[in-house]
């Protein structure tokens, strides 16, 4: 029989379903628009603009993260306190290193002239790549307030678990959608 939390929680997981599916139509969107200004017919090119060095480091810095969620998740199982936190503190500190390469790599770009003006391709990377790394910044963030709810103890371990799984399907959509930035911005110009 399913405990009370996983049934009350039915209908926010199928909400929860439904705002993905509406941010994957959003990125679909600007996925579209990337392929359509790039590449751009005159300026800048992104042979000119991306470096490898930046992109497989950001790369498996998120796409650790999404492991060491399962460490967390697989915590949660037995309520095993210690794995929940490393699983949580590890999946924090790759999530947070992706945040820096990124906006390293932005305020370089943007050093080298690069900016979101000068051209229909760099205006569609900087929406696009930016977007995706604002639902970082907001899963850092919405991380964060998980570990202060898991530390204060102030809700049920079920509660706790449900709104963990909840977290779960948003980070790993966004490491999704950077599997496909990597396919369709990086490599086809980078390999």
């Amino acid at each position: 029989m399913k405990q009370v939390s996983e049934i009350l929680y039915q209908d926010k997981k199928l909400g929860f379903f439904i705002y993905l599916i509406v941010e994957a139509v959003m990125f679909a969107t600007l996925f579209a628009t990337y392929i359509i200004f790039t590449p751009p017919s005159e300026g800048v090119q992104p042979d000119e603009v991306y470096e490898l060095k930046t992109v497989i480091l950001t790369s498996v810095f998120l796409l650790s993260s999404s492991g060491t969620l399962l460490v967390a998740e697989s915590g949660l199982k037995h309520w095993n306190r210690m794995k929940i936190w490393l699983g949580l503190g590890l999946t924090l500190l790759l999530g947070s290193l992706f945040m820096g390469f990124e906006v390293h790599e932005f305020y370089k770009y943007a050093s080298e002239g690069h900016t979101i003006t000068v051209n229909n391709f760099l205006s569609s990377f900087y929406v696009l790549v930016g977007l995706h790394a604002s639902h970082v910044a907001f899963g850092l963030a919405w991380m964060i307030l998980l570990m202060l709810q898991f530390k204060q103890q102030k809700i049920p371990e079920s509660l706790f678990i449900e709104k963990h799984k909840i977290f779960n399907y948003y980070w790993h959509f966004v490491d999704a959608i950077w599997v496909m930035i990597i396919l369709i911005v990086y490599a086809p110009y980078l390999f």
